[in-house]
């Protein structure tokens, strides 16, 4: 699997297990929705700032959105 359809599963599995839509994950990092979805699917390379953006939005480091093999940490309690 190449790594953006990797980047993007690892996204998106994080993004679920804290139960958020694509819409709030956008609202939070300030990255646009359509986008959002098109790293999910793999198809766009995303930047640098961008992974850092969505890291901060869900309160990771961004070395936990590049850790293809890792586990999905659960989010704390509200």
């Amino acid at each position: 699997m190449d790594a953006q359809k990797q980047f993007g599963k690892r996204l998106a599995a994080l993004r679920k297990a804290r139960g958020w839509s694509q819409e709030a994950l956008a609202l939070e990092s300030g990255i646009a929705r359509s986008y959002l979805g098109g790293v999910e699917r793999g198809q766009r390379n995303i930047a640098l700032v961008n992974i850092c953006r969505l890291a901060d939005a869900l309160n990771l480091k961004p070395s936990v959105l590049l850790d293809f093999d890792g586990t999905v940490p659960v989010p704390p309690k509200p």
